[in-house]
């Protein structure tokens, strides 16, 4: 799965590994881990009836004198694995079991592990995180022989978006994931040009691409297939002029609903008052008075979101003139203009 595939290929480079860490562990030895030392461990495993099999990303680092592991589970899944503390303790037991056939033991003691899950499915999280929850209690003693193992969680939507760390490489995969307007995108990436800027970042500046091309474009545009960009700095001009381009569709749609609604209100309102004042008068004359007013009415009320929608506050000056304007069929060759107008001065000829 490329969605699976690109955060893995995120996931390997330290510096994601080192943000995540200090930007969402919030536990004090923490601060006690020499980052520099972190280092990918082999995450293949095979078990006591040959059967092999792939486990998540695995880290190690230094804490003072000896090694702990960060054992990392990315989950994709659309719904929640209630079972997740038992997979969990199950790859946990396939860890130590590599560690004490390579003699990997300090003083001849298995090492801490940092069982980790991050998860960006919609729904959220709800399995419990210690597995002794899950195991059935009957009195009589048993429960002193339950396994006592719990995981930490990290559930992106469970995070508000104002209080994630700043200049944090995680915090902008989350934003990335999260983000629906195209301008916060925009940011990220701007950021991410920014933070990435040295030589020896390349690999994790293409970790980065790879991950725009492969879920954040098709995120934005499900229904329209996005050219593949070479880096960052392509991904963000592409994005830039995308957003001018739909920016623009936009106010087409909005000015021709906005005419349309316009017209249906001033047809509406005129028949009201055509009517109201044709009863009270008597007169037929009555009637199309109000008709020619209500529809003046509705011209006008489209005139001005038209305007507002195109030349923004540039055109407040022409609207003033537009409304001491009576003649019905001169509006409407004015709401006409500003349909195919490019400039305001096109819309001042027809006034």
């Amino acid at each position: 799965m490329d969605h699976d595939h690109s955060y893995k290929y995120l996931f390997s480079h330290p510096e994601l590994v080192r943000d995540l860490l200090q930007g969402f562990v919030h536990e004090p030895w923490i601060g006690e881990l020499d980052l520099a030392t972190l280092e990918r461990v082999n995450a293949t495993y095979v078990t006591a009836d040959l059967r092999e099999r792939e486990s998540d990303i695995i880290w190690r680092v230094r804490l003072r004198d000896r090694w702990i592991y960060v054992y990392l589970l990315i989950e994709f899944q659309s719904s929640v694995d209630r079972y997740m503390a038992v997979r969990l303790l199950t790859y946990l037991g396939l860890l130590y079991q590599d560690l004490i056939q390579g003699k990997q033991l300090h003083g001849g003691k298995l090492p801490p592990v940092l069982p980790l899950v991050l998860y960006n499915g919609e729904p959220r999280w709800s399995a419990p995180l210690s597995i002794d929850e899950m195991i059935d209690v009957i009195p009589g003693g048993l429960s002193k022989y339950r396994p006592r193992f719990q995981y930490l969680l990290l559930d992106e939507g469970h995070y508000d978006a104002r209080n994630l760390p700043e200049r944090n490489l995680v915090t902008a995969i989350f934003r990335l994931e999260t983000s629906r307007a195209t301008e916060d995108v925009l940011r990220v990436l701007e950021n991410l040009i920014e933070w990435l800027h040295l030589p020896e970042q390349d690999s994790l500046r293409r970790a980065f691409t790879l991950w725009v091309n492969r879920v954040v474009f098709p995120m934005l545009d499900p229904e329209e297939t996005v050219p593949q960009v070479k880096n960052l700095v392509e991904a963000k001009t592409m994005l830039a002029e995308r957003v001018k381009r739909w920016t623009q569709e936009w106010k087409e749609e909005g000015l021709q609903a906005g005419l349309q609604e316009g017209r249906q209100a001033g047809l509406q309102e005129g028949r009201q008052a055509g009517l109201q004042e044709g009863r009270q008068a008597g007169l037929q004359e009555g009637l199309q008075e109000g008709l020619q007013r209500g529809i003046r009415a509705g011209l006008l009320e489209a005139i001005e979101l038209g305007l507002s929608i195109k030349f923004g506050d540039e055109g407040v000056a022409l609207l003033a003139r537009i409304r001491q304007i009576e003649d019905v069929d001169h509006l409407r060759a004015i709401t006409e203009a500003i349909k195919t107008a490019a400039t305001l001065e096109e819309v001042e000829a027809a006034v």
